[in-house]
């Protein structure tokens, strides 16, 4: 195999915004985009005037990726090959294969995963399969070493959109096959980290031994066992305490707060369109937070607190072994828990090296049914399920009504900041239709980590909530985010929070305005606008 060549992306032009899709595309935007869906083995006839999902790279136009000032020049392209390969389902009478919650493996599942990873380790560089190339696949996709086929100059980013759960259960699927192929064990599956229970909110014990290949020494030395994550990055608490805030984190952002497909999966990304459209709700909390939390503070939060380094930690499949396992139970939460059916989402393609070295093509659709690919995660207790709501805080009595200047937006949030935002008429008395916060344009600058809490109701005395109260509708936590292309300025995004059960819970679902609190805890980061809008369960 060769290496895949570099282009100069300061140099390639490219749209400012989602150029000639759903019947613009012209020229020769549109020939390279008809390529592309010829490249894919899609073919014409398959593409619908509206039709624009997002193919997967072209790996021999692999560049650089962004990475923050001052880091070592990182070369994230994997090995190029011409030749790709359609993926196929295993056969259904394969055995299904079991995921362990990894604090509670035995002796015997520990030799040999530590085996499956040395040996991995243990290849050659340049070998698409070796550890240091299977961490390169999370920097290429997750920090614009790719751009989009078709769209020169526009990078391709799986993160902050409906592509976040897919890509990762696709990306753990086959490094799992390698992994089971080099122990010659074909009941190998990978571990979860339990992180969403009480008895896995620590680093599990298998990944804190210095002489194991599962060992990392880029970990951050506050949060080693005993200690427990923080799942919404709010500081360290008494455990009984940060037990309960996690649990509550979890079913805000399972059940009250990730009702339907685009508040737990994320937002619509198209061909064309530009990146980080919006995250789901575990992507954005949770998820980040389990990243940053772990990496070492003291040299840039690497590896697991930068997308461009997480993969080269062996925890990072674990702790994304939870989130696909959470993906999995949240499809059985409810009947609004149902994830897409738009085209454009089920045919957006990546690929992927197998257990052969052979570059395969995925599909979104061909990764919706863990039984059809052959695994299944063990069954352990769900505490959050059933945790009891915390009691909605009522105002304070002896203070008069705050009085809430109007705002003007884009707005920068460098202190709490509160707005009354009009309820949509459909909403009050109670709709069947989620009700949701939209907070637009939610721009911040490179290279630091941003969060920002958001309170409804509570403009004069948000100080004394945390995460577990009523009133919180959520948190954005968002991992730094290396300049892009050498602009200056970082992310644009839009976050929305599901707010019919808090609504309800606070005794507002029947007002006609709510007034939303924003809290900044960390970074610079402005706001666009707020709204309240209504997202169907088949809505994107």
């Amino acid at each position: 195999m060769k290496s895949a060549s570099k282009h100069s992306k300061e140099n390639a032009g490219g749209p400012a915004g989602r150029v000639g899709c759903r019947g613009q595309l012209a020229g020769l935007g549109w020939l390279i985009y008809c390529a592309a869906f010829a490249w894919l083995g899609l073919g014409l006839n398959r593409l619908a005037v509206d039709a624009a999902p997002v193919p997967g790279p072209d790996l021999s136009t692999c560049g650089p990726p962004n990475l923050p000032n001052g880091v070592q020049p990182t070369d994230c392209c994997p090995p190029y090959t011409s030749t790709v390969v359609d993926f196929k389902l295993p056969s259904p009478t394969e055995q299904l294969r079991v995921r362990p919650a990894a604090h509670l493996v035995d002796a015997d599942y520990l030799a040999m995963y530590k085996k499956a990873v040395e040996l991995m380790k243990a290849l050659p560089d340049d070998d698409p399969r070796s550890f240091k190339q299977q961490a390169n696949v999370h920097c290429a996709y997750c920090n614009g070493a790719y751009d989009q086929l078709g769209f020169p100059g526009l990078e391709l980013d799986v993160h902050n959109s409906w592509l976040f759960f897919p890509f990762h259960r696709f990306y753990l699927y086959f490094n799992e096959r390698i992994l089971r192929k080099l122990i010659c064990n074909d009941t190998f599956a990978l571990p979860f980290w339990n992180w969403d229970a009480p008895g896995g909110m620590q680093i599990p014990s298998i990944y804190t031994d210095t002489s194991s290949p599962l060992y990392d020494n880029l970990r951050n030395a506050n949060y080693q066992p005993p200690a427990l994550l923080s799942l919404d990055f709010s500081g360290t608490k008494p455990p009984a305490q940060q037990i309960q805030n996690n649990l509550q984190v979890m079913k805000r952002e399972m059940i009250t707060g990730g009702t339907t497909a685009q508040l737990f999966l994320g937002a619509a990304y198209r061909a064309g369109d530009q990146p980080d459209p919006g995250a789901g709700t575990v992507e954005r909390e949770s998820h980040s937070s389990v990243h940053w939390l772990t990496g070492d503070p003291t040299h840039r939060h690497e590896d697991m607190g930068a997308f461009y380094s997480a993969g080269r930690d062996p925890i990072f499949f674990a702790h994304h072994g939870n989130i696909d396992r959470l993906w999995y139970l949240w499809r059985g939460l409810g009947s609004t828990h149902q994830d897409f059916t738009d085209p454009d989402w089920l045919n957006s393609t990546f690929l992927f090296y197998d257990e052969n070295a052979q570059l395969v093509r995925v599909r979104v659709q061909d990764c919706l049914d863990t039984d059809a690919l052959r695994y299944t995660y063990q069954d352990v207790d769900i505490p959050w399920n059933n945790v009891t709501a915390t009691p909605a805080k009522p105002p304070p009595t002896l203070l008069p009504p705050p009085k809430i200047p109007q705002i003007t937006f884009p707005l920068a949030l460098d202190s709490p900041t509160s707005a009354i935002v009009v309820r949509p008429e459909i909403g009050i008395g109670g709709a069947t239709e989620e009700e949701v916060l939209v907070v637009e344009g939610v721009q911040m600058g490179n290279d630091q980590l941003v969060k920002f809490d958001v309170f409804i109701n509570a403009p004069n005395f948000y100080q004394e909530l945390g995460p577990s109260a009523s009133q919180c509708a959520g948190s954005f936590i968002e991992l730094p985010e290396p300049s892009k292309n050498g602009r200056s300025t970082g992310m644009d995004t839009t976050v929305r929070f599901g707010i019919t059960e808090l609504l309800n819970q606070i005794g507002a679902a029947s007002d006609k305005t709510i007034t939303v609190t924003l809290v900044p805890r960390n970074g610079t980061v402005s706001i666009g606008g707020l709204k309240v809008e209504f997202s169907l369960p088949s809505m994107i």
